[in-house]
């Protein structure tokens, strides 16, 4: 995140390609029919690996709908800031907490109880029952731990609680989607990433060789793990530089084009060779996603040959738009809000959090009772634009904890709250944009 299974199997995701994505009323169709929502008919023989259905796109309710899974993997202090104070971390980064402890068993404890109880089995059962379809889950390198360096600070062990959460994903039948977020040498400077690096060091050849290890291990998991038959994306890195961040990283020209030019190809021929030494079929290959060009580090397309599958991830927080500060102008901002970009783009961040300077007044409070009407039509006018002029959405996020305590980052919060509705086709009820 930066800061700043229900529809039906949508595809034509680029040159022709189809998407393998999730399946109308909670199914997961294979191409001879066979629905793998059911967890039965996972195991069926030769079928754990097809990955697509391809079909034409429907009506505009054909869509991923889905949550970030943030604070699971990469805490983010801001989300979730009684984590690290639980553990006597006073810094804002996973890196600079697990050295802060000065402790690697200590670390490895609370990361792994951490881990263990953040999102539990019953979190799906209960995404399910809200009607949604999918989870996106952010990752830091540091889970391949054969790649991280002596000089680098992270907690051990967390493949097998990665392993562990895709597959309580798969017995729920929800797409996921696998993202990069954490990127050797950090791609921003961010926390979010884990790392807060004051000069990002992901564009250079070291940590571009690292990702694509990471990549390699990640693809080889997707197709030989039964746990990760429901994987069906991979985004190769989250919100990397734009180039108009110049004024605060003087190289964040020369980075976005070095990300585009070595890193983007270099990237998919990774994971397609990794595919074709696996003997993977076509129709079983993984979707790859990319920053769309809205985000401004270019357009991720420029230096690659082959699109086959390509997927794009388009972070829409209206927040920082710039937007009137009135409830019509959010809701006539979202109502309009056309998110062309590079096809197939999806949503992949967004919520209900306003302007910083408004969000807490008595207008735009969501725990004031007379706002909830608002907020409700808010989200069901980004759900509509987001199903319309994208394929689908992904809210940020799943579960927050400590002071935030503000439904507008936290789905299930929201659902509580009255701010989101439990079933999400009332969206196209609620006359949000009429």
């Amino acid at each position: 995140m930066h800061f700043n299974v229900y529809a039906c199997i949508v595809g034509c995701l680029a040159l022709g390609s189809h998407a393998w994505l999730p399946g109308e009323h909670r199914q997961i169709l294979s191409k001879d029919g066979v629905d793998f929502f059911n967890r039965s008919s996972l195991h069926q023989a030769g079928l754990l690996k097809k990955r697509y259905l391809p079909t034409s796109y429907g009506n505009d309710k054909n869509a991923i709908r889905g949550v970030n899974l943030g604070s699971l993997f990469i805490i983010e202090n801001w989300l979730s800031n009684d984590i690290f104070a639980g553990w006597g971390c006073t810094d804002t980064s996973e890196f600079d907490c697990v050295s802060s402890l000065n402790n690697q068993t200590k670390a490895n404890s609370d990361f792994q109880s951490h881990w263990n109880s953040w999102i539990t089995q019953d979190d799906f059962t209960k995404m399910v029952s809200y009607g949604l379809n999918t989870v996106r889950i952010p990752v830091g390198y540091w889970f391949l731990e054969s790649i991280v360096d002596s000089s680098e600070h992270f907690a051990q062990g967390g493949e097998q609680y990665l392993d562990q959460v895709v597959g309580w994903a798969k017995d729920a039948g929800l797409y996921v989607i696998i993202d990069l977020h954490g990127a050797p040498g950090a791609q921003v400077t961010d926390a979010d990433t884990g790392q807060l690096n004051p000069s990002p060091g992901f564009y250079d050849d070291y940590n571009y060789n690292r990702s694509y290890t990471w990549l390699e291990w990640m693809t080889n998991k997707v197709h030989t793990n039964d746990a990760y038959t429901t994987v069906g994306m991979l985004e190769i890195v989250n919100e990397p530089e734009r180039t108009w961040d110049t004024s605060t990283y003087p190289s964040a020209v020369a980075n976005a084009d070095s990300m585009r030019e070595t890193y983007y190809p270099t990237a998919w021929s990774t994971i397609r060779n990794k595919e074709s030494s696996l003997g993977v079929a076509s129709d079983s290959q993984l979707s790859i996603m990319m920053m769309d060009k809205r985000w401004g580090s270019g357009d991720p397309d420029q230096y690659l040959t082959d699109l086959t599958l390509a997927a794009y991830d388009d972070h829409e927080y209206v927040k920082y738009a710039g937007v009137a500060e009135t409830q019509d102008a959010y809701l006539s901002y979202s109502c309009n809000d056309s998110r062309s970009g590079n096809w197939p783009v999806f949503v992949g961040e967004w919520s209900l959090s306003v302007a910083d300077d408004i969000q807490w007044t008595s207008g735009w409070d969501p725990t004031v009772e007379a706002n909830k009407a608002f907020y409700k039509k808010w989200w069901a006018a980004q759900v509509m634009s987001y199903e319309k002029t994208a394929q689908g959405w992904v809210f940020w996020t799943w579960k927050t904890s400590g002071s935030l305590n503000d439904p507008r980052w936290d789905y299930q919060m929201a659902v509580t709250a009255g701010l989101i509705d439990a079933d999400i086709d009332n969206a196209y009820t609620l006359g949000a944009c009429s």
